[in-house]
């Protein structure tokens, strides 16, 4: 079954949280790919584990060299790994066609200061 991408984003923006979010990036991209029909099983905790995940269900790595400058397109996700002392599970987000969304609105690609200070190991996935 393919991946609605519409109904991915939507998912993403109409759950989205204020502020930061809690820390449960993993949980809400993998809700919003089900309310867009993927199978994703519930067992991937760790957001920078979801590659294989992203990859199973039919994503493909692109690469990206420089994500200030890239042109993202609706639906892309972003796998990024943790960086020295930051939250250990890294992060993921999906790309809504302006905004990085994961359990929170991202102001850029990177999900916060400590991320766009260290700018840590990521992987962009399209669908």
């Amino acid at each position: 079954m393919a991946i609605d991408l519409e109904k991915f984003v939507k998912h993403l923006k109409d759950h989205a949280l204020p502020g930061f979010g809690d820390s449960k990036c993993a949980l809400y991209v993998r809700r919003a790919l089900q309310a867009g029909g993927a199978y994703v099983t519930p067992n991937v905790m760790s957001a920078k584990d979801y590659g294989p995940v992203l990859l199973q269900i039919g994503f493909r790595e692109i690469e990206v060299e420089d994500p200030g400058s890239f042109r993202f397109i609706k639906g892309d996700v972003m796998v990024m790994q943790p960086y020295t002392n930051g939250n250990i599970n890294g992060h993921v987000a999906g790309y809504s066609g302006s905004r990085w969304i994961s359990d929170f609105v991202q102001t850029d690609f990177w999900s916060g200061p400590g991320y766009r200070s260290h700018k840590p190991a990521y992987v962009v996935y399209r669908y």
